[in-house]
């Protein structure tokens, strides 16, 4: 296995801290913990919270636990943004978000005691075209000493795929290093943008490949097609299954140890701020798969994003398995 990670320039990796995540729609989650869902019927919660989300923040969140200096933008409704600009201050975090009218959406997550999540997403805010052109100037503001952006999560009302996408392509023309977490319209879009990563789970990438993909290899082959597009590193994570990484033309498969699932909200948010770490910190590809996978396995065991303990994380590392794919069966 190579040791060191390919990107835009072949210049040897430097460690890096500064890091933008962007939450073009991000949400109040209001989670709430109960025995079971009952669907058409009166559920009762055992324990609630209402805590500023969107998968950009949880990134940013999970970041700056990890050392990151963390600027975060998007769009923020004015008419609720305490929790917002509460947790940014709490993490340390550089807040750019553009203030546009009205209120920033509540999202519902119904925790099961199974471990089951019940999602009910409502729409943002509507962004105006003074709006996007104050959140350009930001975004392209920051280009000027940043080389990490992470854009993570849905779009609200007044932003296009394509819109969307045209960012991710100025960065990418500028040399900037662009995770992108996104599904449907906005994956598809900005999957022709070049970004520099994309972390699809296995859902996300069928929806997008316009196939039921069942195993890990169906994944594979899947994700194969996509590194057609000129994207540097795909990620694809399948749950308990693990995460397959394709990157230079070389498979890293990693498995996690089971664990205890609470909630599987914010898995996918830590996995992508590990990823995001651990190329800023210019791991080895075995090193920064194992921390990665690690985090994410700990963020079921858990309600919320963040790290808990880092004996965990220490220990959960020494249990993550790594294999070589071979590329035979994407060819």
């Amino acid at each position: 296995m190579t040791n060191s990670i390919q990107g835009n320039s072949t210049r040897t990796p430097e460690k890096q801290t500064k890091v933008v995540t962007i939450t073009l729609n991000p949400a109040l989650d209001l989670t709430g913990s109960l025995n079971t869902f009952n669907l058409g019927s009166v559920s009762l919660v055992n324990q609630s919270s209402l805590h500023a989300a969107g998968k950009g923040v949880n990134v940013a969140k999970v970041l700056s636990e990890l050392g990151a200096q963390v600027t975060v933008t998007g769009f923020l409704g004015r008419d609720n943004e305490e929790l917002f600009c509460q947790l940014f201050n709490d993490i340390g975090a550089k807040d750019q978000f553009i203030r546009v009218n009205g209120a920033t959406r509540i999202n519902v997550k119904l925790v099961e005691q199974s471990g089951g999540v019940s999602d009910i997403n409502f729409p943002g805010v509507t962004v105006t075209p003074n709006d996007i052109k104050q959140f350009e100037q930001t975004l392209f503001g920051l280009a000027d000493d940043h080389e990490y952006f992470v854009l993570a999560g849905s779009l609200p009302n007044g932003i296009s795929p394509e819109l969307c996408a045209s960012w991710i392509k100025q960065l990418h023309q500028m040399g900037k290093k662009v995770l992108l977490d996104s599904s449907r319209d906005a994956l598809a879009a900005g999957l022709n943008a070049q970004p520099w990563l994309i972390k699809p789970n296995d859902e996300e990438l069928s929806q997008f490949i316009g196939r039921d993909l069942k195993t890990p290899l169906q994944c594979q082959q899947a994700a194969s097609e996509l590194a057609q597009k000129g994207i540097d590193n795909i990620v694809v994570s399948m749950g308990a299954e693990g995460v397959m990484w394709l990157n230079q033309g070389e498979w890293l498969r990693s498995y996690p140890p089971k664990m205890k699932v609470v909630s599987t909200v914010g898995a996918g948010d830590t996995l992508v701020a590990g990823l995001c770490w651990g190329h800023m910190q210019a791991m080895n590809k075995d090193e920064l798969l194992i921390f990665s996978t690690a985090l994410s396995a700990l963020a079921v065991s858990q309600v919320g994003v963040g790290i808990k303990s880092q004996q965990e994380l220490d220990n959960t590392q020494k249990q993550i398995k790594l294999e070589s794919l071979s590329l035979a069966a994407s060819q």
